[in-house]
């Protein structure tokens, strides 16, 4: 372990998730390292609440404005500031307390946060894939102008940027994001149009919130990392690769242009990439169980099916079209996956209305971030009016 290792004050954008919960696990198991500041969540008022009155960070914001007297009056008899409000997230990122944000919130409303905390030139830890999805370049060219570091938290993200650590100067020929399959790799078209969201919901081996588990069910989950990677790593969308590895021990591998392949392995414990985030550039012990090859004596790895998952596919085509479309598919899948979480529209029904939005929406080839955010509203507009 290193001789010493500053504490990280870590402002944590929404606390209440999964991922959520789980960077709260890792604090507990490191306070001499890491310290909460400042925890955020957008309607989950009662959890919000009993996690403020554990860790006393100064400030807490509920992203719902219905549910702030709920929080106010629940914490004032505590020392914790309280706001209320999607902007009051965004514009906690001028206060100086803190040293790192965790982007844990869900789909676009992470992205005017993280823009927010790299102007302020904060680290920012990243497990709000969509923000690279949605505005990818934008915040890629913004990083390199401020000197942010942007460490990602996913584990497939976190896999690559752990493999190409001390490798700065060595040309990567490709990336190779590993993919379980989720719950319905071996499954064929006819059992898939008929899918519950229960079985939906019922990953062989993650545990995740309820939108990535049907993202990761449907295959968008995979799609969106290959956006996410293309822009994090500065990686031409045809050098990304995703193979399916059921077993979820390899996270992702960097190939080298000498051919050589670096990966990243460990069993599925989304804590370990939390970790590394948190307490990066450094390594420090954790009681996290490990890996045992004598209980993964095979390690299986197949293509993906681009035809019975449909959304892999769309994925790339707008990754190489480039412009607003990312944007927009990731719009309209929002909405699709809402639509089938509340048993409106069938799991292959959200291909669909994916593709329907994408060919109904305007192509700007240079958005700004106004176009941004004006292409996420109105597909979601279209979606919602090719739902109902």
């Amino acid at each position: 372990m290193p001789d010493k290792i500053n504490i990280k004050r870590i402002a944590l954008l929404g606390s209440t998730g999964s991922i959520g919960r789980q960077t709260l696990q890792v604090v507990d198991a490191n306070p001499e390292y890491l310290k909460i500041k400042v925890l955020t969540a957008f309607d989950n008022a009662e959890l919000l609440v009993k996690q403020a009155v554990r860790y006393l960070p100064e400030l807490v914001v509920i992203g719902n404005d219905k549910k702030y007297m709920t929080v106010r009056e629940a914490l004032k008899n505590s020392p914790v500031k309280v706001l209320a409000g999607l902007d009051a997230i965004s514009d906690l990122m001028e206060m100086d307390n803190f040293d790192i944000v965790l982007t844990a919130m869900v789909g676009f409303s992470g992205l005017m946060p993280t823009i927010r905390a790299i102007k302020k030139r904060k680290t920012v830890a990243l497990a709000n894939k969509e923000t690279m999805v949605v505005a990818g370049e934008l915040i890629r060219k913004l990083a390199i102008d401020e000197g942010v570091t942007i460490i990602p938290v996913d584990s497939e993200h976190s896999a690559i940027f752990q493999c190409l650590a001390g490798e700065e100067h060595n040309p990567v020929e490709k990336l190779i994001l590993t993919a379980s399959g989720g719950p319905f790799r071996d499954k064929d078209i006819e059992f898939i149009k008929n899918v519950t969201v229960e079985q939906a919901l019922n990953h062989p081996n993650w545990t995740m919130g309820r939108k990535i588990t049907i993202d990761s069910a449907s295959m968008m989950n995979k799609g969106l990392e290959v956006i996410e990677a293309r822009w994090l790593f500065n990686v031409p969308p045809e050098n990304i690769d995703v193979v399916i590895h059921h077993q979820s021990i390899i996270h992702s591998i960097v190939q080298f242009e000498d051919g050589s392949m670096k990966a990243q392995m460990g069993i599925p414990d989304m804590r370990l990439p939390i970790q590394y985030a948190l307490t990066h550039p450094h390594r420090i012990k954790s009681d996290f169980p490990r890996l045992s090859f004598a209980d993964y004596l095979n390690l299986s790895f197949e293509p993906p099916d681009t035809k019975k998952f449909r959304n892999l596919a769309i994925s790339y085509e707008v990754l190489r079209k480039g412009g607003n479309l990312p944007c927009i598919m990731n719009a309209a899948n929002e909405a699709a996956v809402n639509a089938f979480l509340s048993g409106r529209i069938g799991f292959i029904e959200m291909s669909g209305i994916i593709e329907k939005v994408l060919d109904k929406s305007k192509y700007i080839g240079n958005p700004s971030l106004e176009d941004y955010q004006n292409s996420d509203k109105e597909a979601r507009m279209l979606a919602t009016q090719l739902i109902t």
